[in-house]
């Protein structure tokens, strides 16, 4: 049996100078924007990696913007990343979900109470810096689904020697056909099994992709199977272990709790800002259509009816709501104060919810060319629709939040 790689085996890296400026690089959005929606269409129907689109963030020091400046990165606030995340959305709004699920990583491996080795902190930073490196979280299995719903993943390290050896099958790998690093959740072979997350490269060997994804929306993301064959790393990958009590929601010290707040945040947050920036790349459509569509035995373009206007006054209400909450919730997390995981949850439920309703409100006001795939109101259809699905799911958050309030009431 070959010898396990070891950190220091790992491919060298140079250390970089830093990342493009924040104010230079977050003032291409609007072009980046613009150069993403030219590609959606094609990118959705044949469900094509956006290759070229993470070249254009990492040239613009995107990629990086939300890791640590000590690393090289743009060290964002969450208000800043939120704001790329929109612009992307709206253009190709699978990027911003690969780009979403980096940012988050970013965050969490970055934050002063984080449990991951400082060294590998700064090699996943300064990959991102240098080479504009991808890392996503390896969660979602075949048998466990979801384990925000609780038990034990089947993925399964065990020791060999002075390192680890991973096996498993994870679902809706987001990105994979652009990732550096997975971030891969499972639990250890040990007499009382510990669960946690072990940081694998993704050329490791042993890794396999089932190209699978053929989804209603967010095509372009390239979510497929993976599976791991008796894959080699290094001891030090295995970042943060610990007893499967201790991952309970409200578990562990004070430390642990505001950490699991902190990114509950930023994640309702930035997919909140994916979801809503689709709805307004619908409403920016729609309204283009109904001031150019002149029937004729109207004589005026449909936008001078007054049940077309309501209708896209509903819209703007939905729009401006999500604004505001999201505006809001970046604010207050940037502050240290983001509130518990269970108001995250509803603005997550709520923002996607409005920004759903918004893309139904525009199809009945274009007829059928809304749903004409030579038009592009069909695919933010269905490409917004996918905000369903992301954790936690609507039924988890509206539980917590009736537990909440039923029990506050007997206080």
């Amino acid at each position: 049996m070959s010898a396990l790689p070891q950190l220091h085996d790992l491919p060298p890296f140079e250390l970089a100078g830093g990342t493009s400026s924040r104010p230079s690089a977050l003032s291409q959005l609007g072009r980046l924007t613009e150069l993403f929606a030219s590609t959606a269409a094609d990118h959705d129907r044949s469900g094509s990696f956006p290759r070229g689109n993470f070249l254009a963030l990492h040239e613009e020091g995107l990629i990086a913007l939300v890791a640590p400046r000590a690393f090289g990165g743009g060290g964002a606030t969450l208000a800043e990343a939120r704001q790329v995340i929109a612009a992307v959305a709206k253009g190709e709004p699978a990027t911003a979900l690969i780009l979403s699920m980096t940012y988050l990583q970013h965050h969490a491996i970055a934050r002063g109470d984080s449990r991951w080795p400082v060294a590998l902190q700064e090699r996943v930073a300064r990959d991102a810096v240098r080479e504009g490196s991808l890392i996503n979280a390896l969660r979602v299995e075949p048998e466990l689904g979801s384990p925000a719903r609780g038990g034990l993943p089947g993925t399964i390290a065990r020791r060999d020697g002075d390192g680890w050896r991973i096996s498993g099958h994870k679902l809706f790998t987001t990105g994979i056909e652009g990732l550096a690093w997975l971030v891969v959740w499972g639990r250890t072979d040990e007499p009382e099994p510990r669960i946690g997350n072990f940081l694998v490269p993704r050329d490791a060997p042993g890794i396999g992709v089932i190209a699978n994804w053929d989804h209603l929306g967010l095509r372009a993301s390239g979510s497929h199977e993976v599976t791991f064959d008796d894959v080699p790393i290094p001891l030090a990958c295995a970042v943060d272990l610990r007893a499967p009590a201790d991952w309970a929601p409200g578990a562990g010290s004070q430390t642990d709790i505001d950490a699991q707040a902190d990114q509950q945040a930023w994640q309702a947050v930035l997919l909140g800002s994916l979801y809503d920036a689709v709805a307004r790349a619908a409403r920016d459509w729609l309204v283009g259509f109904l001031n150019a569509r002149t029937p004729s035995n109207l004589g005026a373009p449909l936008a001078s009816l007054p049940r077309v206007q309501e209708g896209v006054g509903e819209i703007e209400a939905l729009l401006h709501a999500n604004r505001v909450l999201l505006d809001d919730a970046a604010r207050r997390a940037d502050e240290g104060r983001p509130g518990p995981a269970v108001d995250s949850g509803l603005l997550k439920l709520t923002v996607t919810s409005q920004a759903i309703r918004a893309v139904e409100l525009a199809l009945p006001l274009t007829g059928n060319h809304g749903l004409s795939r030579q038009n592009p109101l069909e695919r933010h259809y269905r490409d917004v629709l996918c905000g369903r699905v992301h954790t936690p799911q609507d039924d988890t958050v509206r539980i917590a939040a009736g537990r909440r309030a039923l029990a506050d009431a007997v206080r």
